[in-house]
């Protein structure tokens, strides 16, 4: 028997060799309770090129008095700034892994907000 995060990793392997034969850089997240992290990966898999996340400092500071990274508004904020990363490092596509999460709710967010600060997915 499975548990739940054996079962979401066995759900992002497929994905991962598909976007593996694409040879494009991913854009990859992840969400705890907490936070939400998202980074920009190379074709081959070997570098981080982005990253962002909730627990970053400056974020932090953005997000308000309650600091709160487990939300949808912090996952747009999140997405806007990795697509700025991104850009800043020359990448323009990507190709979006969920990690196994459910395109619902922050992750959607996320991918929303990337998209309209102009990375193509």
């Amino acid at each position: 028997m499975l548990n739940k995060k054996e079962q979401r990793l066995r759900r992002s392997r497929q994905t991962r060799v598909r976007i593996a034969l694409q040879r494009v850089a991913r854009l990859t997240v992840f969400r705890s309770n907490l936070h939400i992290y998202a980074s920009v990966i190379s074709e081959d898999g070997q570098r981080v090129l982005a990253s962002a996340s909730t627990a970053e400092k400056e974020v932090r500071a953005q997000l308000g008095a309650d600091g709160k990274g487990g939300n949808v508004a912090a996952a747009t904020l999140i997405g806007k700034r990795i697509a700025e990363k991104a850009k800043a490092a020359g990448i323009e596509k990507v190709a979006f892994d969920r990690a196994g999460f459910a395109y619902h709710g922050r992750v959607k967010a996320l991918a929303e907000a990337a998209r309209e600060a102009g990375l193509q997915f």
